[in-house]
Formats: structure tokens, C-alpha cells, sequence
């Protein structure tokens, strides 16, 4: 399959919320879905971009996402929210969480949201513009209290999710877009390539007796094995500490997680955002910003890398060029679309021609 086929960012998104609304979902939240999933292809994060819309639109039939309503609200006190989500679009939550915390930071400085019971929230790269472009450092983090693929660092049994954790850090000119996850690698990439039949590069698994392997299909092996955490076999308590802190900032605050019931597919996110007007002052705040920049970009590169790059310089880039040249969709996310589009006869838009 030819990689290098590209397609319209806008008929994406147009095709992605007809196919959303005609499944049942409401405009708004059809709406929001499709530009962040739309979003995170254009960024190059494309194991959580279109590749997720046909399983998102099977928990609609399955009736296990919401289409329509507002989360609960549990907890309100000012600066510190808790919402129960109803199993809503987790991208619509989201972008919902950012708009709602974004006067409450101005007023306080700080404001945070816990959601419970969202569904999958997709790319996480994908809000954090939104943020910095009003001036707001943003921190985000997700957790799936129904899943476990994560050993803790020396064990051999599932207990968490990848758990990833981002950050927008607004500057002076590029956002810093930080986009990590406490497990070596995510559940997204480690399907596609076991589907591929294909081995990661490194041993970034642990299979059912603790030895470590290349191969992602140790995972639905009987017994299954593990991803490992960030740090590999010997720095491991690393990317275990991570684990801890974010289901903390999650099912912890939220009250809601791995020590309830698993209720099906979906998230626990804790999302906080940050005003540096009522800290140091936005000026002083872009000038440690800047030179941290600066001196990264200017670093003399080592073998192999042409230069250094700040987190999100490549994703930002792609996005640009995507927009102006269309997006260069992984070769499996057209086909796996294709039954979906059928179904409720929504026609996949037409690749670009040269």
C-alpha cells in the first residue's frame, strides 16, 4: 500500500463528523471528535488519529459512548471541578474542560478538572494548542481503570495502562508540546504492529515469565505478557513512578478507578491549567522559556541527529505542511474505514492526486 497517498485535512474532518452523526452522536460532540482524531494525524500521532473513528463508532452501536447530554457535575468548588462524564465523547470532555477552566484560571491563577467515566480521549498532543495559544500552560494526563497492559517495575503482571501524562508550555513564538506515556511503548502502536506481524526494535515487553521480548504479541498470548515500563528492565522504577503519580492525579482525585468495577473502554484524565500572569508575569515567563529553547535548538547534535528539536517542533511542522499539502494517512486507517463509510453511506473523500 502506498503510503505517500494524501488526502484533504477538511473533507477528513467533514467525512469523520457525518460519519459520527449519522451513528447517533450529537453535531457538537461529532464535531469536537472528529477535528481532534483529525488533529492528531495532521501531528503525525496517527495510532490515535482517523485509526480510532471505526471503534468509536462501534462503542456508539454497542450503545457503550453516550451521543448526547452534559457530564455531572460532582465536585465544584472554584479553582478544583470534578465531573462525571456519562461515558460522553472523551474529546468533547475534554475540549468542554479547557473552555470551563480557562476564566477559572485567569480569576485563581490555577484551575483543575478531574472527569470520571469519559470515554477514550484520543491524542493528547492534539488539546495542548488550544491552551498555550491563550497564553495558559496546560497539563494533561489520562489513565483506563478497564485496562491493564503495564507491569510495575519488577513484576510480571498487568496492572496499569500506558498512563500518558503532556504538557503545552507557551513561549515567546513555538509552543513546547509534550507528549509522553510511562510504558516503553502505547497499546495503539503495539496492535499495529502485532497485526503486521512485525517486531519492535528493541524489547520493550516482558512476556507471561519475566524474560524480555521484541515481540507485541506476548500480550494476547495464554498467559499474557507486559509492556514495560519507561526505563526498560533496569531503569524501569522510573516509568513505574510515573504510573503512580498519574493514576494519583486521576482515578486517585477522581475517586473513581482501578479499585471499582471495570465499566468498559474509556478514560480518568486529570486536566490543570496555568496562568503565568499570576506567577512570575508572561514576559518573564516566555524569557526562561525562550533561552531553554535556544539552548536546546543551538545544542551542538550528536551522530545520527541533525539537530536538536524541542517537543512538539516535529508535530507543529507536519501539522503545517499536512494543512497546505494535504495529510498522508497511514495505509490501514482508509481500508479500515471503509466499512464504517458503507454502512451509513458517508463516502470516504478522495485521495489528492499529484
Amino acid at each position: 500500500m502506498n503510503e505517500t497517498v494524501r488526502y484533504p485535512a477538511d473533507e477528513l474532518q467533514r467525512f469523520a463528523q457525518d460519519l459520527l452523526s449519522r451513528a447517533g452522536m450529537e453535531d457538537p460532540k461529532a464535531s469536537a471528535v472528529a477535528s481532534t482524531l483529525v488533529d492528531g494525524d495532521l501531528m503525525g500521532h496517527d495510532t490515535h488519529g482517523l485509526a480510532l473513528l471505526a471503534a468509536y463508532v462501534g462503542e456508539i452501536e454497542r450503545g457503550s459512548m453516550a451521543c448526547s447530554g452534559e457530564p455531572d457535575v460532582i465536585s465544584d468548588r472554584g479553582p478544583s471541578l470534578l465531573w462525571d462524564g456519562r461515558r460522553l465523547p472523551g474529546p468533547w470532555l475534554v475540549l468542554s474542560g479547557i473552555e470551563t477552566l480557562a476564566p477559572r484560571a485567569r480569576e485563581y491563577g490555577s484551575a483543575t478538572l478531574v472527569i470520571r467515566r469519559s470515554h477514550h480521549i484520543a491524542c493528547l498532543a492534539s488539546y495542548l494548542e488550544k491552551a498555550t495559544a491563550d497564553g495558559f500552560m496546560i497539563v494533561l494526563s489520562s489513565s483506563d481503570p478497564a485496562v491493564q497492559s503495564v507491569a510495575p517495575h519488577g513484576g510480571t503482571r498487568a496492572v496499569f495502562t500506558p498512563n500518558p501524562i503532556a504538557a503545552g508550555i507557551p513561549t515567546s513564538d513555538t509552543p513546547f508540546l509534550i507528549d509522553i506515556s510511562s510504558s516503553t511503548v502505547t497499546n495503539g502502536m503495539t496492535a499495529r504492529l502485532h497485526k503486521a506481524g512485525q517486531l519492535f526494535d528493541e524489547a520493550c515487553f516482558l512476556d507471561a515469565q519475566g524474560e524480555p521480548s521484541r515481540d507485541p504479541g506476548v500480550l494476547s498470548a495464554d498467559p499474557p505478557g507486559t509492556i514495560l515500563p519507561v526505563g526498560g528492565m533496569t531503569w524501569g522504577h522510573k516509568g513505574f513512578g510515573m504510573a503512580l503519580l498519574i493514576e494519583a492525579l486521576t482515578g486517585g482525585l477522581a475517586g473513581h478507578g482501578r479499585a471499582d468495577p471495570a465499566d468498559g473502554w474509556g478514560a480518568t484524565v486529570f486536566l490543570s491549567l496555568y496562568d503565568p500572569a499570576a506567577f512570575g508575569g508572561h514576559a518573564a515567563f516566555d524569557r526562561q522559556m525562550d533561552w531553554l529553547g535556544d539552548a536546546c535548538r543551538d545544542n551542538p547534535p550528536r551522530a545520527g541527529f541533525a539537530a536538536v528539536r524541542m517537543p512538539g517542533d516535529r508535530g507543529l511542522s507536519r501539522k503545517r505542511e499536512q494543512l497546505q499539502h494535504g495529510v498522508a494517512l497511514h495505509p490501514t486507517i482508509a481500508p479500515g474505514l471503509e466499512a464504517c463509510a458503507q454502512r451509513y453511506g458517508v463516502p470516504f473523500p478522495a485521495a489528492l492526486t499529484e
